[in-house]
């Protein structure tokens, strides 16, 4: 049979059946539009938590912690000032590197002010920390070495933290109060903007380190955080972090571990990926389920077509005739759902990308694949239900005349 005319009978037989064709269209249409969907709002996802993770810190950036793996934690020994001042003397792969004591959900408000106090995150640490996190100063300045030698009594506010505090008035050279502590305000920082901090509303404000230890009453230091001279330094900067650190805490019970934000972003891009794929395999049921409609619709159809067959053996059509022409008719049906389903599904991912401000990522192998499945589904499932059709003996077939 040659093409033009198979596709004539195809399409006339589609035609004279149009419901039946429509609603088997729809069921395909659903499955491949669910595959497409998913995929490419899982990868616009991942796109959008990588890019905010990088927003967090400096390329090069690094930190040196306990191995929490090992249900370890950081005590008054584990770290002290003198690690980072070490480790950048003897490192040439470092750059800067800063100790951290952190305390949540810190109280800090203005001298006699009636207003409810601003609950922030407690940051104590050295001048280096601000170029770890992009800190970027938008008024003052950031922590000095003369603050840390100094025990000096100040502080540096995010400038979100700030507004809330001063919302009409500068914050220089103001007195705060943290949790009853006060101090004074030196400078006003830029924290690299990140949807991820905007929906958790953190604030962040920067103290000297002992001035830290003093508010939280604790001298547990919790990480060192680092950044190396270049991302090609960035092993070697953790590894000899970790080697200054053994041979000056020689602590059988403690094990440090260093992670890059390399690290970070590749163990978030597997587990991102490991989602989209479980996600896209639920969606592709749909797609089977639409297949097994195909499958049913094609049987039905055989057997009311019987007499259709019985005058095509007639005129002489063979059983590879036969075979083609309801295999035809159910790829078409697939490849119509297809077309539909990759129209339905990427609007779909555009809206929930423009809802989340996220990038769309819909890749042309991605359609490919769709189209590629929809013909593999119509191939899988009207092969049968073809071969049904070509089996037919012609006494039978014509019986029905």
């Amino acid at each position: 049979m040659r093409l033009a005319d198979l596709t004539l009978v195809v399409g006339e037989s589609l035609a004279a059946h149009r419901l039946r064709a429509v609603l088997t269209i729809l069921g395909i249409t659903i499955g491949i539009a669910a595959v497409i969907a998913v995929v490419a709002i899982g990868q616009g996802g991942k796109a959008a938590v990588l890019s905010e993770i990088e927003k967090l810190g400096s390329s090069c950036y690094f930190e040196i912690t306990v191995d929490y793996t090992r249900g370890e934690a950081p005590t008054t020994g584990t770290f002290n000032l003198q690690d980072a001042f070490m480790i950048k003397a003897l490192s040439p792969a470092v750059a800067k590197i800063a100790p951290v004591s952190a305390g949540n959900m810190i109280d800090i408000r203005r001298p006699h002010a009636r207003e409810k106090p601003v609950l922030a995150q407690l940051i104590g640490t050295t001048p280096d920390f601000s170029a770890a996190q992009n800190l970027t100063v938008k008024a003052g300045r950031f922590l000095s070495p003369a603050d840390i030698s100094a025990h000096a009594r100040v502080v540096v506010l995010d400038a979100a933290l700030a507004d809330e505090i001063f919302p009409r008035s500068d914050p220089l050279g103001k007195i705060v109060f943290i949790k009853d502590v006060p101090a004074l305000v030196v400078g006003v920082v830029q924290v690299p903007e990140s949807a991820l901090l905007g929906m958790m509303k953190l604030r962040y404000a920067y103290v000297p380190l002992d001035f830290a230890q003093k508010i939280l009453n604790s001298r547990v230091i919790h990480q060192l955080s680092g950044v190396a001279v270049s991302k090609e330094a960035l092993p070697q900067a953790i590894e000899d972090s970790l080697k200054i650190l053994k041979r000056r805490h020689p602590r059988a019970d403690v094990h440090y571990r260093g992670t890059s934000m390399e690290e970070s972003l590749t163990m978030v891009e597997k587990v991102a990926s490991v989602m989209t794929l479980i996600i896209g395999a639920v969606a592709a049921i749909a797609l089977l389920v639409g297949g097994v409609g195909v499958m049913n619709i094609m049987l039905v159809a055989v057997t009311e077509r019987t007499r259709e067959i019985g005058i095509l053996m007639a005129l002489g059509a063979r059983r590879r005739d036969i075979l083609l022409q309801f295999l035809s008719e159910a790829v078409a049906l697939c490849l119509v759902g297809g077309f539909f389903g990759t129209l339905l599904g990427a609007g779909g991912a555009v809206a929930v990308a423009c809802f989340a401000h996220w990038p769309p990522l819909i890749s042309f192998w991605t359609v490919l694949l769709a189209f590629g499945f929809a013909a593999f589904v119509g191939l899988f499932f009207g092969l049968y239900p073809a071969s049904r059709a070509a089996s037919l003996s012609p006494a039978e077939a014509l019986r029905h005349l």
